[in-house]
């Protein structure tokens, strides 16, 4: 059905009548009907694909953590937004994990300005040993020496330029997590 068509169209569920929009956005890509009631697609985010976990990590200076994320680990920046003097945010991206930088602000502060951790970032990698490499020699704070882990992983952790906690793994082998001592959820 052509996008005309669409805006024409009602949404019907018990009974009662939803209208549907009058513009249907560019991207519109149709809809499906299951049951009594019409489903439209979701657009497409260009930015970011679905099933995605994105945090927002707060810095006090966006372009300085711009610049060593992107120098110290590799990643790249995406967009920023805001004052391009002085961005209030960015996206960066490393392969198919995307995370948004944030400036801090009351309310929103980095490890560094709190005195304690806020949360641990992992990423997993191609090569660790060739990441680690990378990162020591960059001069970052290595807070947990490359390792194997008895869960089948081998990794490494690090704070970056604001004291964020980054864990830094590669898949080794293949252990069950009753194998190491955790419980698995009965569904």
């Amino acid at each position: 059905m052509s996008v005309a068509s669409a805006r024409r169209l009602a949404v019907f569920e018990g009974g009662k009548a939803s209208a549907v929009p009058l513009s249907a956005p560019q991207n519109f890509r149709g809809f499906s009907t299951r049951g009594s009631r019409y489903h439209f697609a979701m657009p497409t985010n260009r930015s970011v694909p679905v099933d995605t976990i994105l945090p927002h990590i707060a810095y006090r200076d966006v372009v300085a953590a711009i610049d060593w994320l992107t120098r110290v680990f590799g990643f790249t920046e995406h967009y920023r937004y805001g004052d391009p003097a002085e961005p209030s945010g960015a996206q960066m991206r490393f392969g198919d994990v995307y995370f948004m930088l944030t400036r801090a602000r009351p309310g929103r502060a980095s490890p560094a300005q709190l005195g304690s951790a806020t949360q641990s970032l992992t990423v997993f990698v191609t090569d660790v040993d060739a990441h680690f490499t990378r990162t020591k020699a960059a001069g970052a704070k290595i807070v947990e020496d490359l390792n194997e882990t008895v869960y089948g992983e081998r990794q490494y952790g690090v704070e970056d330029l604001d004291g964020h906690h980054w864990l830094f793994g590669q898949h080794a082998r293949d252990v069950s997590p009753d194998e190491w001592g955790a419980t698995i959820a009965k569904r």
